[in-house]
């Protein structure tokens, strides 16, 4: 399953030209940071039911659930995807995949060996093929395909449509060695990377002109090399099929389709619980559902614990059977047809309960991490210490067990950009920006002028004002801010102090009061007793609702308040607007939506929406309340002035401003632990004084709109994991560059903070030959990027998938890439079956 969040065409993109602008950044607390021994960490393994490939039966289909077709099945193109790596990755010569540790492994279907051979005067890589070697159509695979690949991707030909070409641009020539099976790679300079280039290693014949590249590869695959070839693509199935390659000189591919299948996440469950896939990436929701499936498995046909209908009460059941079976024929229908309609839903749930029975559900780590970005570009967050103050907010561990606690994977939250724990050169860097520590977020905050009142103070510099205040600072001398606070704590003691002496009056007449009511009401008490049973009954009744109504406006209230903060791009008006000019003709109520985030942020802003005034009936809020001065009578009889808002109490401001950040959410039912996580991360800013304006937009929009383009202050996305940081990682932290019309050149860092300092370290490591002064550099140049506090990594993501029990050798990979040909249903599994077992 793709998720939202992760950038599409992620890897490798072309770097920019232009020259970087001058600007370091001091750190001066790095000393310590980016040296010393490699940390030893231990990864999730993967969890994909090992098989030995005797235990393998041959023969039959299995169906692999993906999000979409691929627009493409051209990897270095800009609409490649997940389904695109997936796909391809069964048909197409990868030289270097990665291994269960993150590593690049040789790859010996294609290769001999392959090694540096000189280092001086230029880098010259001996690459020797595997004799065996051939694409789909017979011809041997050689230098011409190498050849074909680097004039493709080098960058200097513009009629190619790449989107990357990092490592292509530092190859001089490509030569045949001595003989057809070896490839001579010349370096122009050093490239650490180099085992990055090649893969997947497309046939000349795609690679050879711009309209093969560009048009010929981007709906079929003539030639392959995998242990697959590709067989047919139908759009109107939605399904890509692969057959065994009959040329294949590896092990024979123990399947003899596998089709890929578009299932929309929302689809997945009932897609396995009818056998139309029998492997899919799901989220929890369907983890949860396999797992009571399973434990379900010997009740005997009894009635689910779970699911529709199981919360009904025997009183619950009861009353609508009675309605259903009573006098009155209106309610009579209504609740049968209430009782079919649960009736109904109860079959198809436990339906799909009995077909999930046959799954179970592989866990491990994603080889990708979440990060809160901040965009640095403008705003509150161009300021470095408000973001070090955003990030020093953050309890990571308690983020990373929201996350991957309920699962049961380890909860430790993530200490690297450039490498995740398991792989090697993975060292804990988050020491160079700081622990969790409220204290020293308030402060960074104060040192950058964020201030308590600072909301509702106005600009120094401001012309406006009455004649008082104009008086005011003319009597005032500079720097007396100090006696200002002591006539402002003088001013609010003698308030208290009339208070007090006002509050004592009024009980002595609420006293008197009360007494002579209690007088009064001694001679009504005969009345009282004669009163009917209807009438007790009638103030019974009158009383519950009282009290119903007296909740629904405590839950209104709850809601209004997490509300606040909060709406949905598209839906203008958002709370705090002036209300529309057709406010008036609806009983001056506007028609806004607000929608409530979730319950985890309950907590979020909640004294706001009070201060601003009420909900109208339907939700909205009220035109009047939105006006300057908040709502009369919301708390007081009408005619008194409104409270202070909110941000003068606990928010922070400067210059008449609140510390409000925009925090942008994906909306789609996919990315509730995304929400989840942003929920919680808005209460957290909000204990240091920072408000969170959350706005939820469609996952389809969500990067290209607001991420790419810099339409947010905060926002949750991830970056996938690479065996090459100095090359992969470069184009993610790099600092903007200046475009001529005055914009910024980001490439892929969507934070817009960067140094130069960084990208040194990055052109330095990418130099170094030597592996291990490399990944020393790369500690360094995570430890700045920790500094700079443009991202902050969260945690690994999980990684769950639904897979059918007698399946071996697929489920969650980890870091490593599939042997497709190795997949297929357990021997002792199939016995008994036949042998193309289809779905």
């Amino acid at each position: 399953m793709s998720h939202v969040g992760v950038p599409r065409g992620t890897v490798r993109k072309r770097r920019s030209l232009a020259l970087l602008t001058t600007g370091v950044l001091t750190i001066p607390v790095l000393a310590g940071c980016s040296s010393g021994s490699e940390e030893t960490s231990r990864g999730v393994p993967q969890d994909i039911a090992p098989a030995a490939r005797q235990a393998v039966s041959d023969g039959s289909t299995v169906n692999w659930a993906v999000d979409a077709l691929p627009a493409t099945f051209n990897a270095f193109q800009a609409d490649a995807d997940s389904a695109t790596t997936r796909i391809t990755g069964a048909l197409l010569p990868s030289l270097f995949p990665m291994d269960a540790s993150g590593q690049p492994k040789l790859n010996p279907d294609y290769l001999e060996s392959a090694k540096i051979i000189e280092r001086e005067p230029k880098q010259v890589v001996l690459y020797k093929l595997n004799q065996q070697a051939v694409w789909s159509d017979g011809r041997e695979i050689g230098a011409p395909d190498f050849v074909a690949q680097w004039r493709a991707l080098r960058g200097k030909d513009s009629a190619f449509w790449t989107a990357r070409n990092s490592g292509y641009e530092r190859i001089e020539k490509i030569e045949r060695g001595a003989d057809d099976l070896q490839v001579r790679v010349t370096f122009s300079k050093p490239y650490a990377d180099w085992r990055s280039l090649f893969s997947p290693l497309y046939p000349k014949e795609i690679t050879g002109s711009p309209d093969a590249f560009n048009d010929g590869a981007r709906t079929t695959l003539k030639n392959t090399a995998g242990p697959f070839v590709l067989r047919s693509v139908s759009k109107a199935k939605g399904t890509v099929t692969l057959a065994r390659n009959p040329r294949w000189w590896g092990d024979k591919a123990k399947l003899d389709t596998l089709v890929f299948r578009a299932v929309a996440a929302g689809d997945r469950t009932q897609a396995l619980a009818d056998g139309t896939v029998d492997v899919a990436d799901i989220d929890a929701s369907t983890a949860d559902r396999i797992a009571l499936a399973r434990r379900d498995r010997g009740n005997n046909g009894q009635p689910l614990a779970h699911g529709p209908g199981s919360e009904t009460t025997p009183a619950a059941a009861l009353r609508s059977w009675a309605l259903a079976h009573g006098s009155d024929e209106e309610a009579a229908e209504i609740a049968q047809a209430a009782r079919e309609k649960n009736r109904k839903a109860v079959v198809a749930y436990t339906a799909e309960q009995k077909g999930l029975r046959d799954f179970v559900v592989r866990k491990s780590l994603e080889p990708a991490y979440t990060q809160l970005a901040l965009n640095g570009e403008s705003g509150p967050l161009a300021d470095d210490r408000v973001r070090r103050a955003v990030a020093r907010a953050l309890d990571r561990e308690e983020l990373a067990r929201t996350v991957l606690g309920p699962l049961g994977l380890p909860a430790k939250p993530l200490g690297s950009h450039l490498a995740l724990a398991g792989q090697p050169g993975y060292k804990d860097g988050s020491g160079a920006l700081g622990d969790q520590n409220t204290e020293e977020a308030q402060a960074l905050l104060a040192d950058a002028g964020w201030t308590r009142g600072g909301a509702v103070q106005p600009p120094k510099d401001t012309k406006a004002g009455s004649e008082a205040e104009k008086k005011g600072a003319e009597g005032d001398a500079p720097g007396t801010a100090e006696d200002a606070d002591k006539e402002a704590a003088e001013g609010a003691k003698g308030d208290k102090e009339a208070k007090s002496e006002k509050a004592e009056n009024e009980k002595a007449e609420n006293e008197k009061a009360e007494n002579e009511k209690k007088a009064e009401q001694g001679g009504e008490a005969e009345k009282a007793e004669k009163k009917t049973e209807r009438d007790a009954e009638d103030s019974t009744a009158e009383g519950e609702k009282a009290e119903r109504e007296k909740a629904d406006r405590a839950s209104e209230d709850s809601a209004a308040s997490r509300d606040e903060g909060l709406y949905i791009v598209g839906q203008d008006n958002k709370p705090g607007a002036h209300a529309p000019a057709h406010a008036v003709s609806t009983g001056g109520v506007s028609a806004v939506h607000v929608l409530a985030p979730a319950r985890t942020a309950a907590a979020q802003s909640a004294a706001l929406l009070r201060q601003a005034g009420a909900l109208g009936e339907d939700g909205a809020v009220a035109a009047q309340d939105k006006q300057p001065g908040g709502a009369a009578g919301a708390y007081a009889p009408v005619g008194t002035a409104a409270p202070a808002p909110a941000a003068a109490k606990g928010q922070l401001g400067k210059d008449g401003k609140a510390l409000t950040l925009r925090f942008v959410l994906p909306s789609g039912p996919g990315s509730q632990s995304l929400r989840s996580v942003g929920d919680k991360i808005a209460v957290m800013l909000e204990k240091i004084g920072i408000g969170t304006e959350i706005i939820k937009v469609p996952d389809e929009s969500y990067f290209k709109d607001h991420v790419a383009s810099g339409a947010y202050d905060l926002a949750l996305y991830s970056w996938p994991a690479t065996a090459y940081p100095a090359t992969d990682g470069r184009p993610i932290y790099a600092k903007p560059e200046p475009a001529t019309d005055g914009s910024l050149l980001v490439e892929q860092n969507y934070t817009r903070v960067g140094t130069d300092h960084i990208d040194q370290l990055f052109d330095q490591a990418a130099a170094e030959l030597d592996e291990k002064a490399a990944r020393e550099l790369m500690k360094q140049a995570d430890a700045r990027i920790w500094a700079a506090a443009g991202s902050i990594p969260l945690f690994q993501r999980p990684q769950l998938v639904a897979v059918d029990k007698k399946l071996a050798n697929v489920g969650a990979f980890g870091f490593a890439a599939p042997r497709y040909q190795d997949i297929g249903f357990k021997n002792r599994q199939a016995a008994g079956s036949p042998a193309d077992r289809k779905k």
